[in-house]
């Protein structure tokens, strides 16, 4: 389980492609200096798992992961190059603080950014979200994006707005994108338990 609050940005710099599945080497100097073999980072908030770490991958501060198909299908690491700056996390700790909100690491879909405005102390970002994941979105609710734990500022139809203040637009990937970029989407697993159960009982 993760939070959405980032604890480091690291850097791909390997991408292995091996048909069924790709290889990704990410360099993140100081992040995880105690990285265990098998545990789960959060990768602009895509749940992988630690493959080899430190001298396996013939780079200090670097650890490699795997990247099954179909998450390079259905995710923003499909594109993913070397060079490419990303947001990490580790896993939720039992004695660590909930500081953002409840996350799995399973995205949901990918939403495009649409227009960026800036204010005076915050940046508002507007992405389009899949129709399919629109129901599960609320004004002032919780939503993940590349890893990110956000509130939603505003919705108007499919268009989800969120602001960004100026730590987390120096301290994630999000100060990055542009216009027509995309990012990975998972939204509040707690409304999708709630349909779910609802569903059942009708």
């Amino acid at each position: 389980m993760f939070t959405g609050i980032v604890e480091a940005v690291g850097t791909v710099v390997d991408v292995v492609d091996e048909g069924t599945r790709s290889r990704l080497t990410i360099e993140s100097a100081g992040f995880g200096s105690d990285l265990q073999h098998g545990e789960s980072i959060a990768v602009d908030g895509v749940c992988l798992t630690v493959a080899e770490h430190g001298d396996g991958t013939g780079r200090t501060g670097a650890w490699l992961a795997d990247v099954m198909r179909v998450t390079r299908d259905t995710t923003t690491l499909g594109d993913v190059a070397a060079g490419r700056r990303v947001n990490l996390e580790r896993a939720l700790r039992a004695d660590g603080r909930l500081g953002g909100h409840i996350m799995q690491g399973h995205v949901d879909g990918a939403a495009e950014l649409v227009a960026r405005d800036s204010q005076s102390e915050w940046d508002d970002f507007t992405f389009a979200l899949p129709a399919d994941l629109v129901r599960y979105v609320v004004p002032k609710g919780s939503i993940a994006l590349n890893g990110v734990s956000l509130t939603v500022a505003a919705l108007d139809g499919d268009r989800a707005t969120v602001s960004l203040i100026p730590t987390t637009l120096a301290d994630t990937t999000l100060g990055d994108l542009s216009v027509g970029d995309s990012v990975n989407v998972e939204v509040d697993v707690m409304g999708k338990y709630v349909e779910s159960m609802l569903a059942a009982r009708s």
